[in-house]
This record gives C-alpha cells, sequence and structure tokens, in this order.
C-alpha cells in the first residue's frame, strides 16, 4: 500500500538517518505483513495469514498488523483493510469460538493434513485429524487458548481509538462478543465444560492430557485455557498472562457495550467477569519467591500447584504493562520481569551472540526476537533498549528479517525465515524508540 510504503520512506530518511543496519531492517520489517501476508477477499473482508503457514491465527493477524494503526489515522486504505480484518475475525469467531487458527475458505484444510504433506508424515489421505468436541471445514486447528478471544477485541477497540471508526462494531460483532463472554464464563469451571483437545503421533505438547481435558484445576474466578500463546500445551490449566489479557479486554468490551451499542447488561456481565477473573489472579497467581518476593507465576491450577516460568510468545508475563494490566512500576511486576530476565527463568538464556526469553516450543539455548522486542517495549531504561536494539540488529544472520528463535551463540542457527509477528513487533519496537528519542 502507498500509505505504508510512504511511512517507511519517512521514517528511514527523517528518523534512522545514520544507522544503516536499523534502516534496512524496518524498511524490510515494517511493510512484511501488508506485502506478503495480507488478502484482500471483498468489501472490507481481510485474511491474514501467518507468514510460512496458510492459516489465519486471530491472535498473530492482530499483533501483525498493530504497528499499522497510527498510519489507518490517516488513510483509508489502512483503516479499511484493518476494519475488514476484524470483521473477518470475528465471523471466525461466531463459527467456533474455540478455535485458534482458520482457512481462508471452508476447505477443511487442518494442521495434521498439511503436517502430513510438508513434513512427510503420511500421504494426504492417511492424515488423522484431531479428536475435539466440534468440526468446521473452516476451522484449521482447535487449540483453545484465551488470547485467541483477546486479540480481536484489542484491534476492534484500538483501531475505534486511534481513528474513530466504529464500522467494525455491527451486529456480527455483538453476537461473537456474546459468544466470548459464554466461553470465559463456561471456562471458569472447566470441569462443565465439553471442549476437549486429543492429537496423537504428536509431541506431549501438541495435546491435552486426561483424554483431551486437561489437568484438573480448582474453581478460582479465573478462564481457563487447554493451551499457550506458543500453542502447546498447558501444564496447569490458568495461564496467568492470558487471563490478565482477559481482564484488559473486557474492560474494553464494557466500554465498547456501553458507548456504541448502548446496551448496559452485556456491558455490566463484562465488567462483573473481569472483577472475578482479576481477583482470582491476584488470590492465586501470585507466589512468594525467595529471591524476587512476590511474583505472578506463568500457570497455577488453583490447588498449589504452579509453573515458574515465562514464555517468548505474547501474553508472557515480560508483557504484562503491554497487555494493559498494570503499570511497568507496579511492584509485583518488576519483581516478576527481574525473575523472567534471570537465570531462574528456565526459558531464559545468556550467550556470546545475546541474552534473552525462549521458549519450549524451539530448542534449547534458543532466544526469541519477538522477546527481545517485547522487553524492550516494556523497558523504561533508554540503555536496555539500546542494548536490545543492538542484540536485534546483530543477530539476523544476515537476512534482513526478524526470525522466530535463534540460538544464543550462533543467530545463523534459526527457525522461521519468514515469520511476520516478529517482524511487526520488532518494528513497533523501533517506533517507540523513535517517539521516546532513544536512538
Amino acid at each position: 500500500m502507498k500509505a505504508i510504503d510512504l511511512e517507511v520512506k519517512r521514517i528511514c530518511e527523517e528518523k534512522l538517518a545514520g544507522h544503516e543496519k536499523l534502516q534496512q531492517l524496518f524498511a524490510n520489517c515494517y511493510p512484511n505483513t501488508m506485502d506478503t501476508t495480507v488478502k484482500t477477499l471483498g468489501e472490507k473482508d481481510t485474511f491474514v495469514i501467518t507468514g510460512d503457514i496458510p492459516a489465519m491465527w486471530l491472535r498473530d493477524s492482530t499483533a501483525q498488523v498493530r504497528h499499522y494503526l497510527p498510519v489507518a489515522k490517516h488513510d483509508e486504505e489502512v483503516a479499511d483493510c484493518i476494519e475488514g480484518l476484524v470483521n473477518r475475525q470475528f465471523r471466525c469467531i461466531a463459527i467456533d469460538p474455540y478455535a485458534n487458527a482458520f482457512n481462508q475458505e471452508a476447505n477443511g484444510m487442518c494442521w495434521p493434513k498439511y503436517a502430513a504433506v510438508y513434513f512427510g508424515q503420511a500421504n494426504t489421505g492417511e492424515a488423522e485429524i484431531d479428536d475435539t468436541d466440534f468440526e468446521s471445514p473452516w476451522v484449521w486447528e482447535r487449540k483453545y487458548e484465551i488470547d485467541s478471544l483477546c486479540y480481536p477485541v484489542q484491534l476492534a477497540y484500538l483501531l475505534w481509538k486511534e481513528t474513530g471508526r466504529t464500522g467494525q462494531f455491527n451486529e456480527q460483532y455483538k453476537e461473537s462478543t456474546k459468544r466470548i463472554l459464554n466461553v470465559f464464563e463456561t471456562e471458569q469451571d472447566h470441569s462443565k465444560s465439553s471442549y476437549y483437545f486429543k492429537r496423537i503421533n504428536c509431541p506431549p505438547t501438541d495435546t491435552l492430557t486426561r483424554e483431551g481435558h486437561g489437568e484438573p484445576v480448582a474453581v478460582t474466578g479465573m478462564t481457563w485455557s487447554g493451551f499457550r500463546p506458543s500453542d502447546d500445551a498447558c501444564v496447569y490449566g490458568y495461564l496467568v498472562p492470558s487471563n490478565m489479557f482477559a481482564v484488559v479486554t473486557l474492560g474494553y468490551t464494557a466500554e465498547i457495550m456501553r458507548e456504541i451499542y448502548h446496551d448496559e447488561e452485556i456491558a455490566a456481565r463484562a465488567e462483573r467477569l473481569a472483577a472475578q477473573i482479576r481477583a482470582g489472579i491476584e488470590q492465586y497467581g501470585v507466589i512468594e519467591h525467595p529471591k524476587f518476593g512476590k511474583i505472578y507465576a506463568y500457570e497455577t491450577d488453583g490447588m498449589g500447584h504452579y509453573t515458574l516460568m515465562d514464555d517468548a510468545n505474547v501474553p508472557s508475563l515480560l508483557s504484562i504493562p503491554y497487555l494493559g494490566y498494570c503499570s511497568a512500576d507496579d511492584e509485583i511486576y518488576k519483581n516478576t520481569r527481574a525473575y523472567v530476565l534471570s537465570c531462574e527463568n528456565p526459558f531464559y538464556y545468556e550467550g556470546t551472540a545475546a541474552r534473552g526469553v525462549g521458549s519450549p516450543h524451539t530448542p534449547p539455548e534458543y532466544i526469541w526476537h519477538i522477546a527481545l522486542s517485547m522487553q524492550g517495549l516494556t523497558s523504561q531504561d533508554p540503555e536496555e533498549c539500546r542494548e536490545l536494539l543492538h542484540m536485534l540488529t546483530t543477530t539476523d544472520a544476515g537476512k534482513g528479517f526478524m526470525h522466530e528463535g535463534f540460538h544464543k551463540d550462533d543467530p545463523a542457527k534459526f527457525t522461521r525465515p519468514w515469520f511476520a509477528w516478529s517482524n511487526s513487533l520488532f518494528s513497533e519496537f523501533v517506533l517507540k524508540c523513535i517517539d521516546e528519542n532513544i536512538l
């Protein structure tokens, strides 16, 4: 799009002059989503693939376009594109609110079939399909993740606040909002949910335990999630950073329902649910760490078990202020951040090329560019941001783009050369550094 190209030119010439490598990376990464992953299918109907996989994740598609919102404020074509994505996302939620990724058409393609073809696991006709309680030819994958229902709400809300647009708030949006609330409320007591997910011939992280229902959890006020934003299975079903994101987007929902739809009943319902989840987080999601004091756990079951770690994928504990749950000055967040960026976190790595957070989703000792960008987006320290910019600009393996994970000692060893979310988040971090005169 012309407006995107002009923005790249403006930023590179006016703001990044003298920073040759940063100019190159920004010129490649900023337009990458629009250039390679966006399909306009009709009037205000936009489909956004994740990059090297031909399906649309509700999470990734939102994160991939968020950095275009300031341009959308001044350009109708970009704003139409984002509004079209919101429309598509909320139609997807109406099809199946438990699904995390969707097909462009009702073609029956899904992850097991794709893996069979592209990874040689089986002939297409022999490919197994996931065992779950609902099937649709629109659904690529049905790993239920709280954040899949939060990100589209965030995008619709931010589009409204940035541009003043309200066209995305149609009848479909309202009906899908009710489905989101229904799921969040149902999953406050997962024992009463019909949802289950089983995948065979796969790593343990790709399927849920106990015949697809996951490990037992107590009723806490929080809402249950089967999978993390990495698409890996939760160890314990209350995923704390995703519950935090739910609190924030339920607040957005209440505001939208009250101001746009004038529906006090749904607004009050969203606020009540947000209060219950927040209370559950603060009661069950905080632990006393012997070294760092009070910190947020990554996961809990509400019965005294916790997963202490952080993952590069967002929502993460590192991203809490970015999500809007609390400020970067919050004491528990500061303690949590210190934990996450230490070797106490089993997925924090320090090497000769970089140091930062990785993920059990990728090989050991692989740091994620997304985590480095998010560390910068939540940092209040200019020196830390400059150090992160240096790490980001020296670990692209000469490819000119961000990757998923890379080895802490050798950036030439990396996963996913085409990962649009990572490119977009890097661009957002660069824009933050420009705004704060950090360069």
